[in-house]
């Protein structure tokens, strides 16, 4: 199923992104920043701040922004 994943790490990127149907952010999370602690992002689904078990549907907008900016 398909996703609209805004990663606002780094460079950041925005992007339509394909996931397994019944995946949580916890899974989203691990595969597209591994090296990362969820506990140093805000991680939105649809606009609204989520715990990390909620499941993902067809067509959520995920958020994943550093509670930290280097530099800032």
């Amino acid at each position: 199923m398909k996703i609209f994943l805004i990663n606002n790490f780094g460079g950041g990127f925005a992007d339509h992104i394909d996931i397994d149907p019944g995946s949580n952010i916890t899974q989203l999370f691990e595969q597209r920043m591994a090296a990362c602690k969820p506990a140093d992002y805000l991680i939105r689904v649809n606009r609204q701040p989520v715990t990390p078990d909620p499941i993902l549907h067809e067509g959520d907008r995920v958020s994943i922004t550093p509670l930290k900016i280097e530099g800032a």
